[in-house]
């Protein structure tokens, strides 16, 4: 048995836990998977550096609109895929070397790990190790459906799609969220054949209606989309491809393919750390459940010096969220008697596919649900070509949708697809975040003529609340 001060599960938002605060502790962090985290070696980095040069391949087709011949004559796959992992990897390479090696004070484990109870972990191999403090930051991994055929080689989650050897002629890209949405942006920009199958009506279910609408109709027109198919099994042809069976309302449907990319969504990787088992409590999703200052909860109390960070522990999967919680659970840790607590009011987020979609607080259908006037709740609509950059741009697909409140003159929600939507929504973050109101924001600063800004400037101008005569000119 070793004893540890501090005990870390995961070495993605955990690993920066390890402050000077414990130079002259003893840590271990424990990770069997590559380290770094998912956001580092298969989440976030990676796939927007493949994402980049998708949107400047399939630009061609944006060019063409506008009177410029652009021609996109092929991928070098391999240089694309050893550019960005040649870099990944030897970052990942050196934070464990760092860890392991130049820290006397810090121990390494590269195996799976299982609670005994909240302050005993043991590894793969029998190792037991307590800690005083220990934080759970295990986070998730891409789940496979339960058909026949997934184990097939050609069948690939997010976590290994991205290593291939040559860019596939044709993708079946099987799944409706923002994971499917990223990759089939991804592939038909390179030049794959995509075909994204989604067992329901419409993609990314979770947004806004109207985007949601909006997005599908788009991505349709971008590469073949069915949907309201369910998938049945994975066989392998002659040829080494792959078919995909699909069970619709007008009989079985069958898709070949080169690779299938399964992106069926994540699962916190609390059941592999037998935390219910140890006597945490969960989520009825998987989670590890916590309370304001991260602190886990076992029979609804906190857990003395056991916490729980990122998608172990959150609904979000998001790394600026991990991050959040990880400065929090910092604090915590060396602050235990001046707790501080997670704010998690208007968490954005982003999808980069194409059109681009970045949404903050609630849907227009969520707003009127948790109004106790629905009346109160007032929406707007703007699109991109309603200004003179989209006009330059000649956008048909770019919208601001805004939710407020006409009581309060507060934004209950944003939402926007199109060019550059990431950065668009910003303003809008901070203004909610900082309790800004509609009026406020829209007449206090100055917006910059013609820049595409102007799109939320006249969004916010749109809204049917009350200016008053006191109102900025």
């Amino acid at each position: 048995m070793t004893h540890y001060d501090l005990a870390i599960v995961g070495s993605g938002s955990g690993n920066s836990l390890i402050t000077g605060y414990w130079d002259d502790q003893k840590v271990a962090i424990i990770d069997a998977g590559i380290f770094g985290g998912t956001c580092l070696n298969v989440g976030c980095i990676p796939t927007k550096m493949f994402v980049y040069p998708a949107t400047l391949a399939a630009s061609t087709a944006q060019a063409a609109r506008l009177g410029v011949d652009l021609e996109h004559r092929g991928t070098d796959w391999p240089g694309i895929r050893d550019r960005i992992f040649g870099r990944i990897d030897a970052i990942s390479a050196d934070g464990l070397r760092y860890r392991d090696q130049e820290l006397e004070n810090v121990d390494v484990y590269t195996e799976t790990v299982r609670l005994r109870d909240p302050h005993t972990l043991v590894t793969e191999s029998g190792q037991v190790i307590t800690a005083d403090q220990v934080v759970l930051a295990s986070g998730s991994r891409a789940v496979l459906p339960d058909v026949p055929g997934v184990e097939l080689p050609q069948v690939h989650t997010s976590d290994t799609v991205m290593r291939l050897e040559a860019l596939p002629e044709r993708v079946l890209m099987v799944g409706g969220g923002f994971i499917a949405a990223e990759f089939a942006h991804v592939f038909h920009g390179l030049g794959s054949e995509v075909i994204q199958v989604n067992r329901s009506s419409a993609l990314l279910r979770h947004h806004d209606e109207e985007i949601s609408r909006r997005f599908t109709r788009a991505a349709g027109q971008r590469w073949t989309l069915k949907l309201d198919h369910a998938l049945s099994a994975v066989t392998e042809n002659d040829d080494g491809s792959v078919t995909g069976h699909f069970e619709t309302a007008d009989g079985p449907v069958e898709v070949r393919a080169d690779v299938v990319l399964m992106a069926t969504g994540r699962v916190p990787n609390s059941d592999r750390l037998h935390a219910e088992a140890a006597g945490l409590d969960l989520e009825p999703d998987g989670r590890l459940a916590v309370d304001e200052y991260q602190r886990v909860l076992s029979g609804g109390q906190a857990v003395p010096g056991c916490y729980a960070l990122g998608d172990a522990s959150n609904e979000y999967q998001l790394k600026h969220v991990a991050n959040r919680e990880a400065r929090v659970v910092t604090h915590n840790l060396e602050h235990p008697t001046n707790l501080r607590s997670t704010d998690r009011s208007f968490v954005p987020a982003a999808v980069f596919t194409d059109p681009q979609i970045a949404a903050v607080g609630l849907t227009a259908e969520q707003a009127r649900a948790q109004a106790q006037d629905p009346e109160d709740v007032v929406t707007v609509v703007q699109d991109y070509g309603s200004t003179a950059y989209g006009w330059a741009m000649e956008d048909q697909e770019g919208l601001v949708k805004l939710v407020a409140s006409r009581s309060t003159g507060l934004l209950l929600g944003a939402h926007v697809m199109g060019h550059e939507a990431s950065i668009l929504i910003q303003p809008l973050i901070q203004a909610m975040a900082t309790g800004l109101g509609v009026i406020e924001m829209a007449r206090r600063p100055f917006w910059i003529h013609p820049a595409l800004t102007e799109v939320v400037e006249n969004a916010l101008l749109g809204l049917d609340l009350p200016f008053g005569q006191d109102a900025p000119l």
